[in-house]
């Protein structure tokens, strides 16, 4: 989450210009999130290097999302203290409102596709797991069989390869949309707010805020939720690596409900984010400015380094040599024995299964 500061409404503000105070922790801020997003995408050119045969991974993409939110907001706070002091008008009356709002979005879609990763590790049915053996023994056998054509997975494994996109997965695509349209639309009329009309710009934004802060709040007890339940099915499981992920995902649940409740709280209840400029006294200043970088860092900053830190660890190199697992196929199919051709199944069932265990 983050603030909603970029309209300078303060009485008697002539200068212009922010206090020093706001200005020194829109600087403190925007440093913060210069530092993450460049962990972000140096990581996430390692990761690529690393292995480039994998295509875009889930951490990828975590990586990229988390990069590009933090390099908007740090976009913002630099503009905010620009834009302020030399009273652009379309920043006042929406276009603050839109690169504010935007990295808040992506941000936002970075938790909730990591929700619907958890949704699919806990819901995920026998059957699923039995497709994936039969898709998973296709694939060897049809390695060495590639005819030319174009075909709808051909075209979606070219233009994303890597890429398993769910039915839970495109609603998050869909939602972060429907977001960023909802998010011009409140833009479009606080600029329509600007003049002589019913429309109360002010209202507007706390609107907004509110509904965000609404939806972070769900969000955050979403992932507690089903992080507990994955927690729960992990621990079923003896293995030294499951052991590792599950406590992953502990921390992680627990680190998104504190961060993401806490400033949904605060946004509620205190408003700074939408009245930041809204003071009087000196004390007013010191106040907002504590209030603002307390509500950012704990609803962005923590949430993004943390995410960087769990994921840290580089991907396993993918070796490919299908042709030597092929002949194993074939060796196992050529006994008598059909006590063997189970271990088989079983073993790449479970080998299946460890693949898709890791929820991070």
């Amino acid at each position: 989450m983050g603030r909603y500061g970029p309209f300078p409404t303060a009485a008697g503000d002539g200068g212009g210009c922010l206090p020093l105070p706001i200005v020194a922790t829109e600087g403190a801020l925007a440093v913060v999130d210069g530092a993450i997003a460049t962990a972000a995408f140096v990581q996430l050119a390692r990761i690529h290097r690393h292995n480039q045969l994998q295509g875009w991974t889930r951490q990828k993409v975590f990586h990229l999302m988390i990069g590009l939110s933090n390099i908007v907001f740090l976009l913002y706070f630099v503009s905010t203290i620009i834009a302020t002091c030399q009273r652009w008008i379309c920043w006042v009356h929406g276009c603050g409102f839109v690169l504010m709002a935007s990295p808040q979005i992506l941000l936002l879609a970075s938790f909730l596709l990591l929700l619907s990763f958890w949704v699919d590790l806990c819901h995920q049915t026998n059957d699923e797991d039995e497709e994936d053996v039969r898709s998973h023994r296709e694939a060897l056998l049809d390695r060495t069989k590639t005819k030319p054509g174009i075909h709808p997975v051909n075209i979606h494994q070219r233009c994303c390869p890597g890429i398993q996109l769910g039915s839970r997965q495109k609603f998050v695509i869909l939602v972060l949309i429907l977001s960023f349209v909802v998010m011009f639309a409140f833009a479009i009329l606080i600029w329509v707010g600007r003049g002589e009309n019913p429309i109360d710009s002010s209202l507007l934004k706390r609107v907004y805020l509110d509904v965000f802060s609404v939806v972070v709040l769900v969000l955050g007890g979403a992932l507690a939720c089903y992080g507990a339940l994955l927690f729960s099915k992990m621990s079923k499981v003896r293995s030294e690596t499951v052991s590792n992920e599950k406590w992953k995902v502990a921390s992680l649940a627990a680190v998104s409900l504190i961060c993401f409740s806490s400033s949904a709280i605060l946004a509620l209840v205190t408003n700074v984010p939408v009245l930041l400029y809204w003071y009087s006294t000196d004390a007013d200043i010191i106040y907002n400015a504590i209030i603002l970088f307390v509500y950012y860092i704990i609803g962005s900053s923590v949430l993004s380094g943390f995410v960087l830190w769990i994921m840290r660890d580089l991907p396993h190199r993918q070796v490919v040599e299908r042709p030597t697992e092929s002949r194993v196929v074939t060796m196992f199919r050529e006994r008598p024995s059909t006590t063997q051709d189970l271990q088989w199944r079983t073993a790449v069932t479970s080998s299946n299964k460890a693949l898709k265990s890791s929820p991070i």
